[in-house]
């Protein structure tokens, strides 16, 4: 009852503030005033619609609070802990999954073909990202020049030298990664807004120099002709290239999940994470702060340079517009919405962020309000992501224990 009251108060309000702007309208022409009392009604119902329902969520997010700290779980929460955990679950879920994307290109057309590459792409490199911001904590604006970097190392050999795809793939991965530790030195005793704040000057210092390097990269001219992948040498038309490089991109997310997974319940991937909690106790435990952060920079850009290479071969032209800082912004939103350090999360996040705008394209008036308005309530209901990463628990054997069961003698022999 009180919260239906705060929202009836609110809707008044909002009706009395936008009372001469929605209402009132001057006929200058012919000296009358219009009165639109219909707008008043739809902003008074519409404002406290919106109110309720907001506080209806706020209501049931503390509620959830609560009983997660009462150690409740709700069913929703137990089943896909079950997904996550329960190999029974899981596989015959992922098996599912696979199934879907493999048949995909077949069911729809080529233009819905080629907003899922973009997709997968993106899923790619939110997947790098977070390596750098989800797993090692470190905060970087600047993810983009990594990516330019691949494509244009495959654009340039190609164009110049004749090199194809697959000869410069392990290339452009081996000299975004190379860019990464350049970066990762000079910032290593650096954090938090200073951190994002250099990694953002070296995004736009790599954008520029390819955009006024016109020799080097023909500016803001661009590359064209990028030969796409090759198959056995078969000529495929645009149609069947636009099919084997979904398979080629879908291939290469597939591999990018299993490392980034692999490593982050690796050695370092556990070194990545004790230095996002804190700095300073991670090197009062004996780890190496700078082989961490390089490790981190360079692994995560290396993924860049990955995506960058299959970017220029899909579209076969590539200028500096395409990596600009709303890129690095894009792919950090997707790693802060899907969930930090989880590899399911920021995958799902990538897709979301990529497919829903462009499945919104029926109101484009008000795509991006809507859109906008999802991450204003992502961040204020779910602010841990859309998956949340899972806890790993280590059982370490008790040592005492261990030693006392050592020193046991064993039975029926000599004391």
């Amino acid at each position: 009852m009180q919260g239906l009251k705060k929202s009836i108060l609110v809707s008044l309000w909002f009706m009395f503030l936008t009372f001469p702007l929605m209402v009132i309208r001057i006929d200058s022409l012919n000296g009358t005033i219009d009165w639109r009392w219909e707008n008043m009604l739809g902003m008074g119902v519409g404002s406290f619609v919106l109110s309720f329902v907001w506080r209806f969520m706020l209501a049931r997010k503390e509620a959830g609070r609560a009983a997660a700290a009462g150690g409740a779980m709700s069913a929703r929460g137990a089943w896909f802990e079950r997904l996550r955990s329960d190999p029974k679950a899981a596989v015959p879920a992922l098996a599912v999954l696979l199934a879907a994307f493999l048949v995909l290109p077949w069911v729809v057309s080529t233009y819905q073909t080629n907003i899922m590459i973009s997709a997968l792409l993106y899923v790619m490199l939110g997947l790098g990202l977070n390596i750098v911001v989800g797993l090692s904590g470190q905060l970087v604006l600047g993810y983009v020049a990594f990516y330019a970097v691949g494509a244009y190392s495959y654009a340039i050999l190609n164009s110049n030298f004749g090199l194809g795809f697959w000869s410069v793939l392990p290339i452009g991965g081996a000299m975004a990664a190379l860019f990464g530790i350049l970066l990762g030195f000079p910032v290593l005793r650096l954090r938090g807004d200073y951190l994002a704040i250099v990694t953002l000057g070296f995004g736009e210092i790599i954008r520029l120099v390819l955009e006024n390097w016109s020799s080097f990269s023909q500016g803001p001219s661009g590359i064209a002709n990028i030969e796409r992948p090759g198959l056995l040498g078969m000529q495929l038309s645009v149609s069947d290239a636009t099919t084997y490089i979904y398979y080629l991109i879908l291939a290469a997310v597939i591999v990018t999940i299993l490392a980034v997974t692999r490593l982050k319940n690796s050695r370092i991937g556990r070194a990545w994470q004790a230095l996002r909690e804190d700095e300073i106790a991670c090197q009062a435990m004996g780890i190496d702060i700078t082989t961490t952060k390089l490790t981190a920079f360079a692994l995560g850009a290396c993924w860049a340079g990955f995506a960058g290479v299959i970017f220029a071969a899909k579209t076969t032209f590539i200028n500096p517009a395409s990596f600009t800082f709303l890129e690095s912004a894009m792919v950090l939103a997707m790693v802060v919405l899907g969930g930090m350090g989880s590899v399911i999360g920021v995958s799902v996040g990538a897709l979301v962020l990529i497919l829903l705008p462009e499945y919104l394209r029926a109101f484009s008036e008000y795509r991006m309000l809507i859109f906008g308005a999802t991450m204003v309530l992502m961040m204020v209901f779910r602010p841990q992501g859309l998956v949340s990463p899972g806890r790993t628990k280590y059982n370490v054997p008790d040592a005492q224990g261990a030693g006392a069961d050592a020193a046991r003698p064993a039975a029926g022999g000599n004391a």
